[in-house]
């Protein structure tokens, strides 16, 4: 059963031990693993004993420390979100980056309590940077304090996105979305992990983000923690429920606006 007196600060410090556990565990597997060891679970959407180690670190890690909890992660708990403290898992963000060392790839931890996030971290695990959160206590990279940009014209927004590679049917909308931005923000960028698209909205580098679908794990963490530094995260339909399966958009606040209505309004072909 849940106690409600737990502190935050207490889940945070057992997220980041277990973060800390698992992105040690990656570095060292970094570039061992040939083609053939890689499993698809789709599509170029690929598995591998490593996203399986990593989930049993964090998992070994976070029962160790709140055994009541619920853990709820990509590659071996995949399921629904129950009330109570939950744990949203991805023990390995960007998978694909990881097998091809592009440095960009991330552990995801978020914990949850009823449902509402409470307490965040993201592991840039190839740069060694921690991002992290506790609801009401700001957004922080390692030990500076993050704030979301204060552009206000698109012209001057760099925008993250994600490719809806998994959902091809999901293309024409997609491409008429993406020539909407690019043809009304300063740039798009793609770099392949959605919590640390969400961590680069926290600390201003990107103005805005969307994905058209994304899993609770690919976002509970980045959603608190854009929501820290003063952002705003919604789904597409502007509802700000986006611990599940759908869509996202992130934003400073009117930057946010801004891509939510040209994103509604742009035709699919």
């Amino acid at each position: 059963m849940w106690q409600v007196n737990v502190d935050t600060r207490q889940l945070l410090a057992a997220a980041r031990l277990a973060a800390d556990r698992a992105a040690a565990f990656l570095r060292r597997e970094e570039g061992r693993l040939a083609p053939e060891a890689w499993s698809e679970k789709g599509r170029a959407d690929f598995v591998t004993e490593v996203d399986r180690e990593s989930e049993r670190l964090i998992g070994e890690t976070l029962n160790r420390a709140f055994p009541a909890g619920t853990i709820i992660g990509e590659e071996l708990t995949p399921g629904p979100l129950p009330s109570g403290l939950v744990w949203v898992v991805d023990p390995l963000d960007g998978t694909t980056n990881f097998l091809h060392r592009f440095p960009y790839y991330a552990v995801s931890i978020g914990a949850l309590v009823d449902g509402e996030p409470v307490a965040a971290v993201v592991q840039h695990v190839s740069r060694g940077i921690r991002y992290h959160a506790v609801k009401g206590g700001g957004a922080w990279q390692d030990e500076t304090a993050l704030h979301v940009s204060a552009v206000r014209d698109p012209r001057h927004a760099l925008i993250g996105t994600g490719f809806p590679f998994k959902y091809v049917a999901q293309l024409p909308q997609y491409q008429a979305q993406f020539a909407a931005v690019l043809w009304s923000a300063a740039g798009v960028r793609r770099p392949g992990s959605a919590a640390l698209d969400l961590c680069d909205v926290a600390a201003g580098r990107f103005d805005g983000f969307w994905e058209l679908t994304l899993a609770p794990w690919d976002v509970a963490a980045g959603t608190l923690i854009v929501r820290e530094a003063g952002g705003m995260v919604t789904g597409l339909d502007g509802t700000a429920e986006v611990i599940r399966h759908g869509s996202i958009v992130a934003g400073n606040p009117v930057i946010h606006a801004w891509l939510l209505e040209l994103l509604n309004a742009a035709p699919a072909s």
